[in-house]
Formats: structure tokens, C-alpha cells, sequence
């Protein structure tokens, strides 16, 4: 990551991505990861598809929102900047919470009152500035899927790409527009973006659309070929190396 990338024309655009603590992250693995297994998968596809995203041409920086102090240590060494969670209220559901941080993070991004690098704030005008909010578990997302999504998006409002339940979101895009992003990440998110107005988009992708939650996910991405961070940790696992690594 460096110097602004902007794409659409003037367009300045920002990936936000934010992480659960790890201690609750992807329960419904459990049965079949061990919990040091499980958190060494969960920074694994968090490196992929930091990398994934990073690699889009028109993506000026990818920043991570999180309360996890090892999600923040592995997002920097990765080179993604940190925005620590801005925790409203501890008691608040685990979906709230989630959509507050992205909420706040993206304000940060758009309006740069204090830098998501802790360095000082963005010097872009905000209704430059488009926010991608992407899931942090698409271990197979393929770059060119990121860019196609962003370029088909609508100007002037929200898109979403509705994840492989089609229930979920796995990305949701604020493109040229003074709107906010208004996430409504969580159960039936995909509903609700569209009945609050996001416009469903209609391309293929299957890996931008794999969220993985369950075990079942895993094997899906693994087929597809997933990026080598989570390669890496499923043959240090057993995994055999049938599928290739992603590819931009």
C-alpha cells in the first residue's frame, strides 16, 4: 500500500474490513478446528483477503476495525491500517457492535477527523471518498471479482453483493455519494440492505461472495482455491494441495 490510487476518475477508493474478537469469531467451526486451529484460519483468510483487496488497481488503502490486539498486530504486519473498535457499549449484540465499528471507521475514512493509522486525518474531500466494507473471512476471493463489483456499482448510493446463502452480505459499496454507509451487517443482511435501498449487484464471483462460516465453507473455498495464507495453514493441517492458491 502507498500513494492514493484513485479510480472512477477522481474517485478515492477505501477498503474496511471489520474483525470480531477473536475469541467469538467463527464459532461454527468448532467441531472441526481445534481454538488455536481456528484463530490461525481466521488471521489466514483475514492476510488473504487483505491481500486480495489490496491488489485491486483503484483501492487506495485497506484499513481493518477491531477490538483484537493480535487481529490489529497481524493487519499491520500485513501492511493494512488499524482502526481500534470504538466501543459504544460492551452489552451491545455482537451484530450492533459490528456495524457500529464499521460505522464509525468508514466516518473516519470519509471525513479523516483522526487518521485509521493513528498518523493524522485524510486530506481527500469526503464526497470523494468511496467506502468498500468487506467482509474479512473470503479466503478466495479473486481480486478482478473486487474491482468488477466496485465498477459495476452504482454511483450515487449503496450496492451490495449478497454472499452465497444469498442471506449475507459479503461486500457493501458507498460509491459517489455524501450518503453514509449505514451498514446493516448481521442475520438477513442481504434483505435489509436492500429494503433500506443498496442496490443487489448481479455478477458471478463466486469467491467475493464465499463468507466462510462453517465447515462446510471451508471445503467450498478450498475447492475453489484459496489465497496462500489460508493454503498454508490447511496443509499444515492435512489438507491435501489439489486446488491451486488465487490469482488476481
Amino acid at each position: 500500500m502507498g500513494a492514493s490510487r484513485d479510480g472512477d476518475g477522481d474517485r478515492v477508493v477505501r477498503v474496511l474490513i471489520a474483525v470480531k474478537d477473536l475469541t467469538a469469531a467463527k464459532s461454527r467451526l468448532a467441531a472441526e478446528f481445534s481454538p488455536p486451529d481456528r484463530t490461525r484460519l481466521v488471521l489466514a483468510m483475514l492476510s488473504d483477503t487483505v491481500a486480495a483487496a489490496d491488489a485491486v488497481s483503484v483501492v487506495d488503502s485497506v484499513t481493518v476495525v477491531t477490538p483484537d490486539p493480535l487481529v490489529a498486530e497481524t493487519a499491520r504486519r500485513i501492511g493494512a491500517r488499524v482502526f481500534d473498535e470504538p466501543v459504544r457499549d460492551p452489552a451491545l449484540p455482537p451484530d450492533e457492535r459490528l456495524n457500529h465499528a464499521f460505522s464509525a471507521a468508514a466516518q473516519v475514512l470519509r471525513h479523516g477527523h483522526v487518521g485509521a493509522d493513528g498518523r493524522g486525518g485524510s486530506t481527500v474531500a469526503a464526497d470523494r471518498v468511496d467506502i468498500i466494507a468487506l467482509q474479512a473471512d473470503l479466503p478466495a476471493m479473486r481480486s478482478v471479482e473486487l474491482a468488477q463489483a466496485y465498477t459495476g456499482a452504482r454511483r450515487g448510493g449503496r450496492s451490495l453483493v449478497v454472499d452465497h446463502h444469498g442471506t449475507g452480505t459479503a461486500a457493501l459499496i458507498l460509491k459517489d455519494s455524501p450518503d453514509e454507509l449505514a451498514p446493516l451487517f448481521g442475520r438477513d443482511s442481504a434483505h435489509r440492505h436492500t429494503e433500506s435501498g443498496a442496490r443487489e449487484l448481479d455478477g458471478t464471483w463466486p469467491g467475493l461472495r464465499l463468507d466462510v462460516d462453517t465447515a462446510d465453507d471451508v471445503r467450498r473455498a478450498h475447492g475453489l482455491g484459496v489465497g496462500p495464507a489460508t493454503a498454508a495453514v490447511l496443509h499444515s493441517l492435512g489438507w491435501s494441495d489439489e486446488a491451486s492458491a488465487t490469482t488476481a
